[in-house]
């Protein structure tokens, strides 16, 4: 017996046919079988098509139902416009859509059950998106239960809340209690006064109340009272804000502005900015060592772009530290001692100035000091075992670790890495120190494998990464696990620098801003910015920096690029650089960081 043999072939031509027959046939109006009706308008159609197409339809054309054989159906919750998109995409696959019409086709197509017309609206309205139509959108996606659109809805709010504020404040105040209760609580709201958000649900509560107390609890617990200036706290009138709740935050935040320098370690959310900690700031530094500028550069990393900031640096300073605590920078004022060539970190929200040369000797340091905030005074820390400067200094699980610098009194570097030598004096340190903050004493780790001067620390991942010092001859980078105590050597940077500075982003890579290196046996300023990731080992130069720069602090930030008004605007320093002054090369200008700024009035 011979076996038949067949095939099944599939023609991708036949669906669109069937469709393109039946709109032919409805366009005709030829064996339509249904009328159906919205606003006095009729749309002959067919009950097969319809059925196949919409759960509703099948529900309506069932055999037990009195419209399954009915001449005509009226449909009075849908409008015309609404009704006649919907047919065209069950007839033919196409849904003609607008801004202007979006909401009448939204609602017919959630209203008959067309699930894959409600998807492609939903999508149409988050890639729309914009000041203009956030706020309706909004609306339109909370009234008909739109997870995602209303999502991005609410994000676009906040992040064009500055130009709603100017331009559609009514829009605003018609938004949904829903979306207002989001952006409210938003983490990033750009380039706004918080006080605005608060006279903003002010006039919403008086537009859409009353509300029940406790709905109108709820939205203004979301607001930041900590960032609206006492003046302003003072001049807030209104009987939402009389309940306890909302008294009490008041008299919170009052407290919090009373509380002076102890501020930045009495953070709570309701004096957190509302700004993204993505961006990095670059402040002073110059395109020379002996050129320091006041300038003030922001670097968007998510786009690789810089802006100029109109808040400058008040001073023009060299061989500094800068840090900051709880959206805070601090200048040191009264340390215990005179410091230039220090390290300086924050662990568990205080301030650590560590070793350093004194500013009017020669000779290095081994005193650490840390800076009591409650009491407002500096205090004595655990000291080094030895004089150092040069050094650097970074935390990982609430120890401090020191490497590399220079021991003893100030003297030039050598060319080479030959580990550490009984010339202290002149040769930089591989040494590695640990100070558990509960303890007393430094103790020792295991020594890096190159000596450094002038390098950088980072933690990232667990893991310490030393990054070049001054006039090293090899590019090597490494990396230190502190369980294991053993340092491994990376891959090398691109190309070696020094002078230059170095910022964490949030993923753990780690940024390198410009510096300078030697090329035809002179030095160079640069304007490269790399990138090094440290999961993968890999570097890669991202962008370059708008102008050839030096000698600049770089470190992320949680601040308001666009508003700045500033609370503090503290720096840790010890020195002011003066004009036509020319440091001696071995100490090359380090200008400040400007972590965090607080946008408070």
């Amino acid at each position: 017996v011979t076996e038949a043999h067949y095939s099944c072939l599939y023609s991708s031509s036949h669906r669109t046919g069937l469709l393109s027959g039946f709109q032919r046939l409805r366009s005709e109006r030829k064996m339509c079988d249904v009328v159906l009706e919205a606003g006095g308008v009729a749309f002959p159609c067919h009950r097969a098509l319809l059925a196949s197409s919409s759960e509703y339809f099948w529900a309506l054309f069932g055999e037990t139902t009195k419209e399954s054989s009915a001449a005509s159906v009226d449909l009075p919750a849908l409008t015309p416009e609404g009704l006649d998109a919907v047919l065209d995409f069950l007839y033919s696959g196409w849904l003609s859509v607008s801004p202007s019409t979006i909401a009448v086709v939204l609602q017919a197509a959630r209203y008959l059950q067309v699930e894959t017309a409600v998807s492609i609206c939903e999508r149409f309205m988050i890639d729309g998106l914009s000041a203009q139509t956030c706020c309706c959108y909004a609306n339109l996606a909370e009234s008909q239960v739109l997870s995602d659109a209303l999502e991005a809805a609410n994000q676009t709010i906040a992040t064009e809340m500055v130009t709603l504020l100017q331009e559609s404040r009514d829009d605003l105040l018609q938004l949904n209690v829903q979306s207002l209760l989001a952006v409210l609580d938003a983490d990033e709201i750009p380039g706004v006064r918080e006080v605005e958000l608060v006279k903003l649900a002010l006039d919403w509560l008086d537009g859409n109340g009353p509300l029940p107390l406790l709905k109108s609890n709820l939205l203004l617990s979301r607001l930041r009272f900590g960032l609206v200036c006492p003046d302003d706290l003072a001049r807030l009138k209104h009987r939402a804000l009389s309940t306890p709740l909302i008294r009490s935050q008041l008299t919170r935040a009052l407290e919090y502005h009373r509380m002076g320098p102890a501020q930045p370690i009495r953070q709570s959310k309701q004096s957190t900015l509302r700004a993204s900690a993505s961006r990095v700031l670059l402040v002073g530094g110059g395109s020379g060592v002996d050129r320091p500028e006041q300038h003030v550069l922001a670097f968007d990393p998510s786009s690789r772009t810089f802006s100029s900031l109109s808040s400058g640096l008040p001073l023009r300073l060299r061989h500094h530290c800068a840090c900051s605590v709880g959206g805070f920078l601090f200048q040191a004022e009264a340390m215990l001692e005179r410091r230039a060539q220090f390290s300086c970190c924050v662990a568990g929200g205080v301030i650590y100035a560590i070793g350093g040369r004194r500013a009017d000797a020669r000779a290095s340091v081994a005193s650490v000091e840390f800076y009591d905030m409650t009491a407002r005074a500096w205090r004595r820390g655990a000291t080094l075992p030895r004089a150092l400067h040069g050094h650097a200094s970074t935390v990982l699980d609430d120890s401090v670790y020191v490497s590399g610098g220079l021991p003893g009194n100030r003297g030039s570097i050598r060319g080479g890495n030959h580990g550490d030598s009984s010339d202290v004096n002149r040769e930089g340190s591989r040494e590695l120190l640990r100070w558990d903050l509960s303890g007393r004493v430094w103790e020792k780790r295991a020594s890096m494998s190159i000596a450094r001067f002038g390098h950088r620390l980072a933690s990232a991942h667990g893991f310490i990464y030393a990054l070049l010092g001054m006039y090293e001859p090899f590019c090597d980078i490494e990396r230190y696990d502190s369980q294991a105590d053993h340092w491994t050597r990376l891959r090398p940077l691109l190309v070696g620098s020094f002078g230059y500075g170095m910022a964490s982003t949030p993923s753990g890579n780690l940024l390198v801003f410009g510096g300078r290196r030697w090329s035809d046996g002179q030095e160079v300023v640069t304007k490269s910015v790399l990138e090094y990731d440290t999961k993968k080992d890999r570097w890669r130069e991202i962008c370059q920096l708008p102008r050839p720069l030096t000698g600049t602090e770089y470190k992320r930030i949680n601040v308001v690029i666009t508003h700045l008004p500033v609370k503090y605007l503290k720096l840790l320093q010890q020195e002011k650089t003066k004009k036509n002054v020319n440091p001696q090369p071995s100490f090359y200008s380090r200008l400040a960081v400007f972590p965090c700024l607080q946008c408070l009035c």
